[in-house]
This record gives structure tokens, sequence and C-alpha cells, in this order.
């Protein structure tokens, strides 16, 4: 879900919260007659609902980290977890996820400075040298668009990851250039962005111990 959705849902359903306790007790204390079992039923399944989303969007955020732009969860999929955490979880997170110990999720919408990523700039990920994401199988960077969604571009990339080929630089260091139009001379480190604004996942399969403890951080996006 964007960061946009999510708050559009959050005022939502605070404006539905306080418009049913408004009316319950005031227009409700002087007008109890018009009451009837079945609106208070609708109102509070509305109102369950409102306040178990605005709740869980608030423990969402308490439990997320958030470090150089990008945001991750620790514990996702864990069996253990109770039913806030789970509902915590999938506000960041939807779908499907592993255990810590098989993947680890990073995303972002924001460059490090916390500006709106957009295709209408130019953007660099720099690892420096051993920097890159340290991991027991593979890991990959995705683009999308402000819905998520894979945006066709002329080199039918979606994706890069550390079997893509990327070209590290003469001191060992990675450069992933994230921009609408082909880097000149880097096209073998190109993401291409939508014209418009974008998302990008970071997922690190059967992650290293620097990722499960926390030691890992995850290089901001710079505008170039």
């Amino acid at each position: 879900m964007s960061s946009r959705t999510s708050t559009f849902l959050t005022v939502l359903n605070g404006v539905i919260c306080g418009f049913f306790f408004i009316y319950s007790f005031f227009f409700g204390h002087f007008f109890t007659a018009s009451r009837t079992v079945r609106n208070d039923v609708v109102q509070g399944i509305l109102i369950g609902f409102a306040l178990a989303f605005v709740t869980a969007q608030i423990y969402a955020r308490i439990k997320a980290t958030r470090v150089n732009g990008w945001i991750t969860m620790f514990g996702l999929g864990e069996p253990g977890n109770g039913m806030l955490l789970r509902a915590a979880h999938a506000q960041l997170f939807p779908g499907p996820v592993n255990v810590p110990q098989e993947a680890m999720y990073w995303t972002t919408s924001g460059d490090g400075a916390g500006h709106t990523l957009s295709g209408k700039h130019d953007y660099i990920i720099h690892f420096p040298p051993g920097g890159l994401p340290p991991n027991n199988a593979f890991w990959s960077l995705t683009m999308g668009d402000a819905k998520n969604h894979f945006v066709a571009n002329p080199i039918t990339r979606y994706s890069v990851s550390d079997r893509s080929g990327l070209v590290p630089n003469a001191d060992g260091s990675v450069d992933i250039y994230l921009q609408n139009a082909a880097p000149a001379g880097h096209e073998s480190n190109w993401l291409p962005a939508p014209a418009g604004n974008f998302i990008l996942w970071l997922r690190v399969y059967v992650p290293g111990q620097a990722i499960l403890n926390g030691e890992y951080t995850v290089p901001p996006i710079v505008e170039a």
C-alpha cells in the first residue's frame, strides 16, 4: 500500500470515527427515539473497522525501522506473531512474506533527502566496496510506478540483482542508476524509471547475519 493511500484511508477512518462519536454522544442524546438495533450494529461495525485500521497503522509506524529513506520491519512472517503485529506488518508489506531468516524486505518512495522519487529526476544508489546486501542466496532491487506496477521500458528491465551483470567501479563500489533515460556509458547498471513517481523494493534472500542483527544499512538514494 502506498503512503498516500495509507494516509488517505487513515484520515477517512478518522472522519468516520469522529462522525459516529459526535452523532452518538450529541445527537443520540437528544434524539434517542431514532435509534434502532440495525443502526447501532452498522455503526458498531464501521467504527470497529475504522479503529482497527487506524490502530494497525499507528502500530506499523512504531514497529517500522527507517534509515536513509528506506523502511523495513523485523520479524515479518514469524509464526508466533500476534494478530495486531501481523496487521501492522500487512500495512507496509502486503502479500505473502517469509520469515527473516529466509528473506528481508525494504521499500521506499522517497530519496535520502525525503523527496518523492520521480522519473523527472536522475538518481544513484552507491554501494561502497563490500557494501552490497550480504546474503547466502541473492538480492534484487525492483522498480514499480506509484501504484507499484511494472512499467514498460526500452530494455524490458524491471529489476537488477547480483545476477544482472552489474559493473563495479574501479574501487569495487557499485552504482545503480535510477532514471527514465539511459545513463550514457552505464547501461549495464541502469534500472529504468517511469516518467512519473515510482517505488522501489529491495529484497534479500537468506540474508547475512549483519542484516538479521540490524547492522547492515541500505545506502540512500541520491539525486544525481
